[in-house]
């Protein structure tokens, strides 16, 4: 059974799995975590930005939502039945989360993905090579940062592994169509780490240090 609370004090904790940052005709600007692996156990939970800015966080349980807002901010948090189901070659993510249902469709490995895949896991998952691997980051992909502050003061490193790009986006906002995909303009502003303009999945793992 998994974890029903984590202590803040206990730490660090580290989280692996994907997030999927998508943007929409309509301006809905959506971000999935699909964990496989975590101090609470498997889960997924989804950050939306709604068009007028408004920011609501989808979870499926009150650990999971604590966990999350430690970091992150929101203008309202619902605690849903949170379901993300790749197809079996993972080119196809359905995404259910109370008003939110999406199908993502995941094509080839971007320019990203192939400098991750280059470099040596070693290097990827020592801490003290965060420093580079953030400066890296930001210039091959300019806004987006690999490490920082949660909203607690918790410090946050992002060790990315892979990296594929999301090629469509069929998804609805409590039944209302939200158009085709688009960037992740402008950028969603949940806390120091923003998605990546260009719609992506990317393979990556979370270390949360203590909050300070």
């Amino acid at each position: 059974m998994s974890p029903r609370a984590i202590d803040p004090a206990a730490g660090p904790l580290t989280l692996r799995g994907h997030i999927a940052g998508v943007g929409s005709a309509e301006g809905t600007r959506v971000v999935v975590g699909r964990w496989l692996r975590s101090p609470l156990g498997p889960f997924a939970d989804v950050m939306v930005e709604r068009p007028d800015g408004t920011r609501v966080l989808l979870a499926p349980r009150p650990a999971v939502a604590d966990l999350v807002q430690r970091l992150y901010t929101f203008d309202a948090v619902h605690l849903v039945d949170v379901r993300v189901v790749p197809d079996e070659r993972g080119r196809t993510w359905t995404v259910v989360a109370g008003p939110l249902d999406a199908r993502l469709t995941v094509g080839g490995r971007t320019a990203v993905g192939v400098v991750l895949r280059a470099l040596p896991p070693r290097l990827v998952d020592l801490p003290a090579a965060a420093p580079a691997v953030d400066a890296v980051a930001g210039l091959l992909v300019p806004g987006v940062r690999t490490r920082g502050t949660g909203r607690d003061g918790s410090r946050e490193t992002y060790g990315a592994r892979d990296q594929h790009a999301v090629v469509a986006l069929d998804a609805a906002w409590g039944g209302r169509r939200l158009g085709p995909l688009r960037p992740v303009d402008p950028p969603v502003r949940f806390g120091f780490s923003s998605a990546p303009a260009a719609p992506s999945v990317t393979a990556v793992d979370v270390r949360i240090g203590p909050p300070r």
